[in-house]
């Protein structure tokens, strides 16, 4: 029977690499797994665009699963700002650990949140833990989510 058997990567569009590289590597601390240009002409054909190439990097999230940048070459392109609640808004949520010092270093960087800064979350399944929803430099939200103390292993 058909199913779903793991997960592989989240693809983000991004305006400019070197200052994604530096939100994603420098700021949050995942590492660089690869970065290479990809022009191969099923690109073309599997995305319906009519691109030169693509910058692809992949960054290895802790656990599991990468993070993959792309930066678009040789067509127009337009901003996808949205708010969380709009539909087709997206958003990539990590579990981190010390949530508010990891803030510290991004904000340090000029990076912003939604909110001031890291929320506790004082109801439902998730009580105890804290979030934060961090703005790449392209405005793309990423969720930072430390377990409950009673969770941490």
């Amino acid at each position: 029977m058909p199913s779903v058997t793991g997960f592989f990567h989240g693809g983000i569009t991004v305006s400019d690499m070197d200052s994604s590289i530096t939100f994603y590597e420098g700021g949050l601390g995942l590492e660089i797994a690869f970065d290479r240009v990809l022009d191969a002409d099923y690109l073309r054909t599997v995305l319906d665009l009519p691109l030169s190439s693509i910058r692809a990097v992949y960054l290895t999230i802790p656990g599991g699963g990468f993070v993959e940048l792309l930066e678009y070459r040789g067509l127009e392109q337009m901003p996808a700002a949205s708010r969380p609640c709009d539909p087709g808004a997206g958003h990539l949520c990590l579990y981190v650990e010390g949530i508010d010092a990891l803030c510290e270093r991004v904000y340090g960087m000029g990076y912003r949140s939604r909110s001031v800064g890291p929320v506790d979350i004082t109801a439902g399944p998730n009580a105890g833990a804290r979030s934060v929803y961090l703005l790449d430099p392209d405005g793309y939200p990423i969720e930072l989510f430390q377990r409950p103390q009673s969770a941490q292993i």
